[in-house]
């Protein structure tokens, strides 16, 4: 005889997870099936917490190195201890998905290990070591995440070739390492390799890094990624590599013809793809858009009644808090809750150093769209808690209507972007202007002091600059 539950969530990453427990939360019987021994999805095991695990690790390690002397701290004989840095990085790992789980147990949320699939409307078949057993489910939750997308002319072999997956845990530091993909998986996880010492080349098929995020910030944080080592070979197109000894041949082509770049390692970072494998999503009817992507309704259901999808597996940037955010409301929304997303004030984040943050719409976008702004900027060289943290690169972009005055994109690049979007984001969930943040008093001295100073300046009333 089946379990019944109001609901089962397939895939226990960051948006399955949350859901099951804010579905709890709302009085349903839950059960999340995953299929790994770990709950957490990609992003727990394998993919934001370990890699700013190593960013972390590996920044402090480059700082020891070459940036305590700036401070009047003298360092002589720093070694890299790779196998402890790895260790602590599973630590970490291992500390958050065992948090997860008790989670998922204080909230009374079933856990169930094994391969998901759609059986038919409102049952779901679970292979696990134990064998099958059906799942019955007033509603179900696809919320399966996402896969490295591999790239035909390199497919991945795991050793020399490989993912972000392999990426994260490397025996040793390579000599060479060529990135193929200049998004943030690609020159978070180069920047990490090439602090502990390998010589990283990133190869991009377009003509910037960053495709998808503000083209001057970009231009900033390559600019500082070349004085820190790294190498770029843009619009260029990686179209085939050989084993050469105990490294990698790649064939490289650019509008000035091809060449030979040796490596140890490549690292394939061009994107990710939904996971849907053995899932019978197809099978069973749901709608799929041309990408492979589950299409869904403003309320997260499929076209087939009681089917439901967020996350990775949807449209939409694939970003762990977004499929947290979609998570939370699709189970609201079951309960009969008024909610919906705003796709508009999503932070977007490069965790490389400076870091990368943004949130709304780019200089380029607003262009494409027809909306007239106004941009304010002003540098982290201006900024005094910057000056004493000896981190001045970049800045702050503040983008507004022309007649509104109401922030539409906001950008940084500095010293903790990471944290500092997070006003932004903010602002703009409540439809904030430029005068609304330049009138907020901020902490003196701070870095958050540069967003003010961004936003006075989009009328020109900047003060410290």
């Amino acid at each position: 005889m089946a379990d019944r539950y109001d609901l089962v969530v397939i895939g226990a990453g960051p948006g399955g997870y949350v859901a099951a427990i804010r579905a709890a939360q709302l009085g349903m019987r839950v059960a999340c099936v995953e299929k790994d021994a770990a709950l957490g999805g990609t992003c727990l095991n394998v993919g934001c917490i370990p890699s700013k695990a190593l960013l972390d690790s590996s920044e402090l390690f480059h700082q020891a190195r070459h940036g305590l002397g700036a401070h009047g701290v003298n360092v002589s004989g720093v070694e890299l201890d790779l196998g402890a840095m790895m260790t602590r990085k599973d630590r970490v790992v291992r500390g958050l998905t065992q948090g997860v789980a008790s989670l998922f147990k204080k909230n009374k949320v079933v856990w169930v290990q094994g391969a998901a699939r759609l059986a038919a409307p409102g049952r779901v078949a679970v292979r696990g070591a134990q064998g099958e057993q059906t799942l019955e489910a007033a509603r179900v939750l696809i919320a399966s995440g996402s896969e490295p997308a591999p790239l035909r002319t390199l497919p991945f072999d795991g050793e020399r070739i490989v993912s972000s997956t392999e990426a994260l845990s490397l025996s040793r530091v390579p000599a060479r390492m060529l990135v193929v993909g200049a998004g943030a998986v690609g020159l978070e996880l180069g920047s990490v390799w090439s602090r502990l010492g390998a010589e990283v080349t990133v190869v991009e098929i377009v003509d910037r890094i960053l495709p998808g995020m503000d083209g001057g910030m970009a231009g900033q944080l390559q600019r500082a990624l070349e004085r820190q080592g790294l190498s770029f070979r843009l619009a260029t197109e990686a179209r085939g590599a050989v084993r050469a000894g105990n490294g990698v041949r790649v064939t490289v082509a650019s509008k000035d013809g091809s060449a030979d770049v040796e490596a140890d390692v490549v690292l394939v970072a061009i994107g990710r793809r939904p996971y849907m494998n053995g899932l019978g999503v197809r099978e069973l009817g749901v709608k799929v858009d041309e990408r492979g992507r589950i299409v869904v309704n403003d309320r997260f259901e499929t076209s087939v009644a009681g089917v439901f999808a967020i996350g990775d597996v949807i449209a939409g940037p694939m970003l762990a808090h977004k499929a947290s955010e979609e998570g939370v409301i699709a189970v609201e929304c079951m309960a009969g809750q008024p909610a919906h997303v705003n796709y508009d004030a999503i932070p977007n984040i490069v965790y490389t150093w400076p870091e990368l943050a943004s949130v709304g719409l780019s200089e380029e976008e607003a262009a494409a769209r027809g909306v007239a702004v106004a941009v304010g900027t002003f540098p982290f060289v201006a900024n005094g808690r910057a000056r004493c943290l000896n981190e001045t690169d970049g800045g702050v972009k503040v983008l507004a209507g022309v007649r509104t005055d109401r922030i539409v994109g906001l950008h940084i690049l500095g010293p903790r972007a990471s944290d500092l979007i997070a006003e932004a984001a903010l602002a703009m969930e409540f439809d904030a202007s430029a005068e609304d943040v330049a009138r907020s008093i901020h902490g003196h001295p701070t870095l958050p002091e540069a967003i003010k100073e961004a936003a006075l300046a989009v009328s020109k009333r900047a003060i410290h600059i």
